[in-house]
């Protein structure tokens, strides 16, 4: 049932050598690397499982042929972790980080690694997903997201992360921007998205923690309870501003029953396993744990379901320069049609 790493891929290898010398001089008791090995799920940070003679850890570098620095920013993550940790405990402990790229090409950082279940893209073989327990498990997903986004910013110094001001517009500036340097074919939903939605943007709400990337997979589950979340992963990309930005971008995630396809699967989320909440419920479930106003929750499902087309897109672009030859990027470029088309679907229909 626990997530598991396997072999690592090829063109992702780590210099052993180099890392074992840099490790023993500054980890404190470290003496040898026992195994190196790669946990398969994402298409960003790269992800690799850590045994050493002082236990189990995880280290996280950027992927190769990467040039985005403010999404791939180890020490960033690194630095999120540290302060999350005295106020949220469902984080895993970072022990080191390091900028030094010639240490294994990039930066890097090493953290606890938290055992626990990871729902992927497909069902577990060894683990009954009944309707009831998808529900249960949707439902503690959204009401976990509700509370990240209560989290006192002030007090705790997590505004330090940003700059909630002016959030929204940076956002949906921003990401037509990465969209159009990435750009490789002409994408009918992502150019309407681009036209929309810098003459819709709303005023900035309440400012809160973003997570944006919440999903599933960025979930460790207890094992013996998979309603109770253990821990959050993949904080490359947090940041304070409106939280209904990070509500669309996991609703944008959110493929329900009948979206599922071959296309689809290799990014979906569980989410279209009978039992789940819809998006209409999980807006509302959010709406009661989080008390925000929810009115306008088609700007941020169509922001979301673009910003995704985007990452998906330049990372597709990263493919066809030849930066990584990941055979996983050779399709992404129909799941950017898949992702603008939902957005732009929402924007017409007035609804999730």
């Amino acid at each position: 049932m626990l997530d598991q790493p396997t072999n690592i891929r090829s063109g992702e290898e780590l210099d052993l050598k180099k890392l074992q010398a840099y490790l023993a001089g500054v980890w404190s008791g470290h003496e040898r690397i026992v195994e190196l090995k790669q946990f398969p799920g994402g298409y960003s940070n790269l992800t690799y499982a850590l045994r050493t003679n002082q236990g189990e850890y995880v280290l996280r570098r950027p992927p190769f042929g990467a040039n985005i620095k403010s999404a791939h920013d180890m020490g960033r993550e690194y630095r999120v972790l540290s302060m999350l940790q005295p106020h949220y405990k469902k984080v895993p402990q970072p022990i080191l980080r390091c900028d030094d790229d010639h240490i294994i090409g990039a930066p890097f950082y090493i953290m606890e690694r938290v055992q626990g279940v990871i729902l992927r893209n497909q069902p577990p073989k060894d683990i009954d997903l009944t309707p009831e327990l998808m529900r249960a498990i949707s439902e503690a997903t959204i009401d976990n997201l509700a509370t990240l986004h209560t989290l006192d910013i002030e007090a705790t110094g997590l505004i330090d992360l940003g700059k909630p001001a002016g959030y929204i517009n940076r956002q949906v500036s921003g990401w037509i921007k990465r969209y159009r340097k990435s750009e490789t074919d002409t994408v009918p939903g992502m150019d309407f998205l681009a036209d929309w939605l810098p003459l819709h943007q709303p005023n900035d709400g309440a400012a809160g923690l973003i997570h944006n990337d919440y999903k599933y997979d960025n979930l460790v589950l207890n094992p013996d309870d998979l309603t109770d979340i253990k821990a959050v992963l993949d904080w490359e990309m947090c940041t304070v501003g409106d939280p209904l930005m990070d509500l669309g971008t996991t609703l944008a995630y959110w493929i329900e029953p009948g979206e599922e396809n071959p296309l689809t699967m290799g990014v979906a989320n569980l989410t279209w396993l009978p039992g789940n909440l819809t998006r209409r419920e999980v807006v509302e479930r959010y709406a009661t744990a989080s008390g925000r106003d929810v009115a306008n929750v088609v700007f941020y499902y169509a922001f979301g379901a673009f910003k995704i087309g985007v990452i998906l897109q330049q990372i597709y672009y990263r493919y066809k320069k030849g930066y990584t030859q990941d055979p996983r990027f050779a399709f992404l470029i129909e799941l950017v049609k898949v992702f603008g088309k939902q957005g732009q679907n929402a924007v017409e229909s007035g609804t999730v």
